[in-house]
């Protein structure tokens, strides 16, 4: 009798490590009133999660803020952006798409209150030697479309970024 070890991993030079707990996350939003959501752009309240990035070490970071067009870098400091990429909403490709409900959509903003554009990078930020914490927020917000009761799903693939 015999079997099989199927094993696989990667190699990357990155300057933290994402923590296991943050790679794979369910964020609930919990039950939403449609009284929050009567018209286009009314949002039920936000709901935060984290990117927890652990053993960062000291060292020299550069990124280009694509938004602003100016390098932005630490001799001391890793720097990294954050790529959310999900399907945009028909409505308002500012937002995700949610799936089993219409009406609703996701914006995604940073610690600063910036919106996310998905597929881009996001804003450069430093990272603190050691471990640091990255914080999101997930708004529920009403689209042009009519909106339906029900529960509602989405999925979010997020990618960190290092030069």
């Amino acid at each position: 009798m015999g079997g099989l070890l199927d094993i696989t991993g990667s190699l990357h030079h990155a300057p933290c490590v994402l923590d296991m707990t943050s790679a794979y996350q369910t964020v609930d939003l919990g039950s939403l009133p449609r009284s929050q959501l009567q018209r286009p752009g009314d949002q039920g309240p936000p709901v935060a999660f984290q990117l927890r990035l652990q053993e960062c070490r000291r060292a020299s970071g550069s990124l280009e803020d694509e938004r602003k067009g100016i390098l932005v870098w630490s001799a001391y400091q890793p720097v990294v952006s954050v790529s959310f990429l999900a399907p945009a909403d028909a409505d308002d490709p500012r937002l995700v798409k949610v799936r089993g409900v219409s009406g609703l959509g996701l914006r995604l903003t940073d610690a600063e209150g910036r919106d996310v554009q998905l597929g881009s990078r996001g804003y450069p930020l430093f990272v603190a030697h050691g471990s640091d914490t990255l914080i999101w927020h997930v708004h529920p917000t009403r689209t042009s479309a009519a909106l339906t009761n029900g529960q509602f799903w989405a999925a979010v693939d997020f990618r960190l970024n290092y030069e």
